[in-house]
């Protein structure tokens, strides 16, 4: 006896608290194992369905694979416990890349093809947010890759000892839940729209995601050969574009430009004052314009493959599309211009490493973002503001006689995550970009509302076209052809779901001659397309744009 306690010790005593601390320990581990596989099992992979009431499922997967466990002998059912845990990080990490994919670009992660734009997306976060937070994120992400798959199995395994131990009950539980998931999908209960309790969505994904991998794989002979079917593969330089002959022509991609900036209640109202007015300023300066709209490949980013479809006339939605478009001798509009001896340019702001396309495209004269030697300071993602990018093409190249020329431009100010934009200046002040410091670089403050990302969007957009409006105005001569287009919508935090891949796109010139030859394509007269404007896919344009202005 010690401390008057009889039988016992203070020994005793510790040993106790320390069991109780095992045991309260053990629960919580066992109920947090039991959150993350059903967590992992019921979490939706859209973006749009991300809600608490889509958490209430009863995952028929699960029912099976606890059937399966309980049925099992010892070692099989570890074995099963393994695979199943396994199986369920992997679909786990997939659910989490679908709901990122969606939540930026409105599509679901494809395995075969997406996982090069994760350098794409640190380049974007290095250039938006700085190094060390892209890092920062990278980092998370392989901790998530590993760590994920490895957490679910664990779980898994120490859910089955506890489904074993007790078996009986488990059984009974089981059962339950049959009867309720056999009720609920005859009777179709939903406690959310388009989400069924009776769930099958984890059989339904990993399929969805097969027959995509089985499509990507066929896809690549299937494109080869559409690649080689060009109505203007094998057409003499004299027979194309001779309506254009002596003309300067310009094709302008507008970072996110979507079809929600002139319809959207919340945009139209501005953007379309900033497009009216400038249809009347453009008109008193001798100009007209006509505009329709496009149907991009790609939504809330992928600018590269809107390039690729309205250039070479070729439907390039995804990235296996896009390098065999490289590797190909596929005819764009810039190898029509150069075929039918025009000089050809390439004004890319956002280009500041190697770029492969630029030879494939074939510019004669190339400007990256090293090649503009802006001086100013930096607005997020944009690596200059686009009058800049404009100023110095007009010095470089507009300024000089060089006789036929054709410039494919990107400006890149509305470019995600639309921080601040500089104010419109006066075109002799813009030098080498120092001037803009005055102006101050973009926003640091990254936490923003929603409701301030849509008004910061629309603000990029309005300077964008105000830019490129004054630009006409000031230095559009007699032969100028200046083609102005979207390359997509922004992403859907902008837009909100289910918004079309629509972009509008403009002609500007001062010769009637050439819009007379597009009289047959419906566009409405003036910078904003209406409700009723026709709409083609992207890759319709190249073949229309050649035809119209050949013999």
């Amino acid at each position: 006896m010690r401390d008057g306690l009889p039988g016992g010790t203070a020994d005793d005593g510790t040993a106790g608290a320390g069991r109780a601390r095992h045991s309260i320990a053990a629960r919580l581990t066992t109920v947090l194992a039991a959150l993350l596989v059903l967590f992992v099992l019921t979490v939706p992979y859209d973006f749009g369905r991300l809600t608490p009431a889509a958490f209430a499922r009863i995952p028929l997967e699960a029912l099976l694979v606890v059937a399966l466990l309980l049925a099992l002998p010892p070692r099989g059912s570890r074995l099963v416990a393994t695979l199943a845990g396994v199986a369920l990080g992997l679909l786990g990490l997939l659910k989490l890349l679908d709901l990122g994919f969606s939540a930026a670009l409105s599509r679901a992660f494809d395995p075969v093809l997406d996982w090069a734009l994760l350098d794409e997306g640190f380049a974007f976060l290095s250039e938006s947010y700085g190094r060390p937070a892209a890092i920062g994120v990278a980092t998370v992400l392989a901790v998530v890759l590993v760590g994920l798959p490895v957490l679910v199995t664990l779980s898994v395994r120490r859910l089955r000892r506890l489904a074993v131990r007790h078996h009986t009950g488990t059984t009974r539980m089981v059962a339950a839940l049959v009867v309720v998931w056999v009720a609920c999908a005859a009777f179709d209960v939903r406690v959310t729209p388009g989400v069924p309790v009776a769930d099958t969505s984890a059989t339904t994904l990993a399929n969805g995601h097969g027959f995509q991998v089985r499509v990507r794989l066929d896809d690549r002979k299937t494109f080869s050969t559409l690649i080689e079917a060009d109505p203007f593969r094998d057409t003499p330089g004299d027979q194309l574009l001779t309506a254009l002959r002596g003309k300067n022509v310009v094709v302008a991609f507008v970072e996110s430009y979507g079809r929600d900036a002139v319809e959207d209640p919340e945009f139209a109202p501005q953007v379309g004052a900033v497009l009216d007015s400038g249809t009347s300023r453009l008109g008193a300066a001798g100009f007209a314009a006509q505009s329709g709209f496009l149907t991009s490949p790609t939504f809330g980013g992928g600018s590269w493959l809107a390039h690729d479809t309205l250039l070479s006339g070729l439907w390039i939605d995804n990235d296996q599309r896009h390098r065999t478009l490289l590797a190909s001798d596929r005819m764009t509009l810039n190898g029509a211009f150069r075929r039918a001896n025009w000089q050809t340019v390439g004004v890319m702001p956002a280009v500041s490493r190697a770029w492969p396309e630029g030879s494939f495209f074939g510019y004669e004269r190339f400007y990256n973002a090293k090649a503009l030697a802006y001086r100013g300071p930096k607005f997020s993602f944009g690596t200059m503001p686009d009058q800049y990018t404009l100023a110095s093409w007009q010095r470089l190249e507009q300024a000089k006689p060089a006789g036929n020329v054709m410039t494919e431009l990107a400006l890149v100010s509305s470019h995600a995550p639309w921080t601040p934009v500089p104010p419109l200046l006066d075109w002799a002040t813009v030098g080498d970009g120092a001037v803009f410091r005055a102006a101050g670089a973009g926003d640091d403050d990254r936490r923003r509302s929603t409701t301030q990302i849509r008004a910061d969007y629309r603000t990029s957009i309005e300077y964008t076209l105000s830019t490129l409006i004054s630009y006409v105005q000031t230095y559009g001569d007699d032969d100028l052809v200046f083609v102005f287009l979207g390359d997509h919508q922004p992403a859907a935090v902008v837009t909100g779901e289910n918004a079309s891949h629509d972009v509008p796109i403009t002609i500007i010139t001062k010769d009637r001659a050439v819009l007379d030859r597009i009289s047959g394509w419906g566009w409405q007269d003036g910078l904003k397309p209406g409700p009723q404007a026709p709409v083609w896919r992207m890759d319709t344009f190249r073949d229309r744009f050649l035809t119209a202005f050949g013999p």
